[in-house]
C-alpha cells in the first residue's frame, strides 16, 4: 500500500501538471485490487461500499484470477488515502471477500485498451490521421467505405491523448475504453500468502 507517496494534484499547479482530471484536484487515482470467492451478488456488495461513502467508481474490471474459484476485481476511484484505506477495510469485512488492497500507479503495472470508430471519408481527406495513429502506437484494425476502427492499448493518459487528438480534428464517431487491468510490482503475492495462511489455520 501507499505510504507517504506524492499525491497527484499536490504539485501546486493543477491546471498544467496533467495528473488530475477536472474536479479531482487534491485527490489521487487509486487502483483497488479485490479478490473474492466466486459467488453471485458479491459485486453489488462491493459497489455498495463506494455508494455509501459517495465515492464514484471511475472504472471496473471483473475476471477470474489465476487461483481456481477466486475472482479479481480491479476498481479505480479518486479519493484521498484515508478514504482509500477505509474503503478497502470495509470491503474486506464482506464475508466472501478474501482480500482488498489499494495502490497508486507507481506500485502496479497497468494496461487499458480502447476502440475508436472514425469516419473513413474524413480520414482520407486528412492525411494527418494516419500519422497520428502511428505516433500514438495504435493500429487500424478495420476499414470500410463508411468507417474505420482504431485499436490502442496502453496507459490511460496515452489512450486519452489519442482520443482527444482525433476528436479535435472531428473524425471520431464512437469511442469506448476498457476498464483497467493491473498486477502489482511486489515479488510477494499477497493473495497466495493469505490463502496459505488460511489453509494452515484450517489444518492446525
Amino acid at each position: 500500500m501507499n505510504n507517504d507517496k506524492s499525491k497527484a494534484g499536490q504539485c501546486g499547479d493543477c491546471n498544467t501538471c496533467g495528473k488530475c482530471e477536472p474536479g479531482h484536484e487534491g485527490e489521487t487515482l487509486y487502483t483497488m485490487l479485490i479478490y473474492s470467492e466466486n459467488y453471485a451478488g458479491i459485486l453489488n456488495q462491493i459497489t455498495a461500499v463506494f455508494t455509501r461513502r459517495q465515492v464514484n467508481i471511475e472504472s471496473l474490471n471483473v475476471c477470474a484470477s489465476s487461483t481456481p474459484g477466486v475472482h479479481k476485481y480491479t476498481i479505480t476511484c479518486y479519493c484521498d488515502e484515508p478514504m482509500a484505506k477505509m474503503l478497502t477495510k470495509q470491503i474486506e469485512k464482506k464475508i466472501d471477500v478474501l482480500q482488498a488492497n489499494y495502490f497508486t500507479d507507481d506500485e502496479i503495472f497497468i494496461l487499458e485498451a480502447c476502440l475508436i470508430k472514425v469516419s473513413t471519408p474524413l480520414i482520407l481527406e486528412n492525411k494527418n490521421v494516419s500519422r497520428i495513429v502511428r505516433m500514438h502506437g495504435a493500429r487500424i484494425v478495420e476499414v470500410n467505405p463508411t468507417y474505420s476502427i482504431i485499436e490502442k492499448k496502453g496507459m490511460t493518459e496515452d489512450i486519452l491523448s489519442l482520443f482527444h487528438t482525433l476528436n479535435e480534428i472531428g473524425v471520431v464517431l464512437q469511442f469506448v475504453r476498457s476498464g483497467r487491468i493491473a498486477v502489482t510490482k511486489s515479488r510477494i503475492e499477497k493473495l497466495d500468502r493469505y490463502l496459505e495462511e488460511r489453509e494452515l489455520s484450517r489444518n492446525s
